[in-house]
């Protein structure tokens, strides 16, 4: 693996690292306003970017590359009312999103073959991603400030299929 590869692929395990922390930052804060299923919702959104970081690693790791790991900052840990989270949330997955394709282009760059490959489950994967964000967006526009609608969303998001 080509050292600029190497070094692009610890700074993404980073980001997923990161994100990680900042959904489960968010998760204890829906747990602490005792909204459980946008808890649980949050909280397998870091367990999911905990695996994403652990499928740069082993890409690293197979291709005979070393794995330097970074410090990830401390994420907030106040935040407001659920839509303004989830409107964050969508926007760190844009981010997420262009830092995976800045990695992707700089794997074409360095002729690096086996990264694309393996960064196409990425792109494709944050196509998900901001899809999932960007509908929970939606309906919380659409619940507004209805207590009502909002805890039955809060039920629906907790049924959000995961590993427990």
């Amino acid at each position: 693996m080509q050292p600029t590869v190497e070094k692009a692929f610890n700074a993404q395990i980073r980001d997923e690292l990161d994100s990680a922390y900042l959904y489960l930052s968010m998760s204890a804060h829906f747990a602490a306003a005792n909204l459980p299923g946008f808890a649980r919702w949050m909280r397998l959104q870091a367990q999911e970017e905990l695996g994403h970081a652990m499928r740069l690693y082993d890409h690293v790791i197979e291709r005979g590359g070393r794995i330097v790991l970074h410090a990830i900052p401390k994420p907030q840990a106040e935040f407001g009312t659920p839509l303004s989270i989830f409107e964050a949330a969508l926007e760190h997955e844009k981010h997420i999103t262009s830092l995976i394709e800045k990695l992707y282009e700089t794997a074409v760059a360095k002729k690096d073959y086996p990264a694309q490959l393996a960064l196409q489950w990425f792109i494709e994967e944050q196509v998900e991603e901001e899809q999932n964000a960007s509908g929970v967006v939606e309906q919380l526009k659409l619940v507004g400030d209805n207590p009502a609608a909002l805890l039955m969303m809060d039920r629906a998001l907790g049924a959000r299929a995961g590993a427990d």
